[in-house]
């Protein structure tokens, strides 16, 4: 690993992308910083949507760190503008089936009572509240920045004082967390009459 005193702003993304393949954190940053505003243009250009857009970005980053080793790249840009491309046609799938999800809900003859619905929601909503604060707290303290105050994942890493990967490596912690956590309520919640 190199110094923390090496210019990484010199570099050319395939030196920093074979430094990353030998776990150099530092130039992953510098990938990052390079390459984050590109990649968001590219998500929020179609979707329209900041939080999706920038989801989208990080997932295509994350995955990049997670497979540093196994990975072959050629153009790195083109790579990474590719794979977030991907990323924004399956949220675009994603909104379609919701979309048609939520229509044919709203099209059913037999139509869940307005309390009953209210009483699902707060139950829903009180799981969720009580599954956040069981992760632990510095994951905690990143996924309410996160998802409370809209805060995006280089500025929730300023404010801590800690590298942009880390910030979204406890997001997507929380967000698996708390998937396990309600996949068995909203189950149940489907299957009532």
């Amino acid at each position: 690993m190199l110094s923390d005193l090496t210019n990484y702003s010199k570099y050319e993304a395939e030196e920093l992308l074979h430094l990353i393949s030998k776990n150099d954190e530092a130039a992953f940053s510098e990938l990052y910083d390079r390459f984050w505003k590109k990649m968001f243009a590219v998500a929020y250009n179609r979707l329209k949507e900041v939080q999706d857009a920038e989801d989208i970005v990080h997932d295509v980053f994350v995955r990049l760190w997670a497979n540093r080793q196994k990975l072959e790249i050629g153009e790195l840009e083109n790579y990474l503008a590719t794979a977030v491309k991907y990323g924004v046609l399956s949220k675009i799938k994603k909104r379609a089936r919701e979309k048609k999800y939520l229509k044919t809900e709203t099209s059913l003859s037999v139509v869940e009572s307005s309390s009953e619905t209210k009483v699902h929601y707060r139950q829903i909503l009180e799981l969720v509240r009580t599954e956040v604060e069981k992760l632990p707290e510095r994951c905690r303290l990143i996924f309410k920045y996160s998802r409370d105050e809209g805060m995006p994942v280089k500025q929730i890493a300023a404010k801590l004082s800690i590298s942009p990967k880390t910030v979204e490596n406890q997001i997507n912690k929380a967000l698996r967390q708390l998937k396990t956590a309600t996949r068995s309520i909203m189950n149940f919640f489907t299957l009532l009459p």
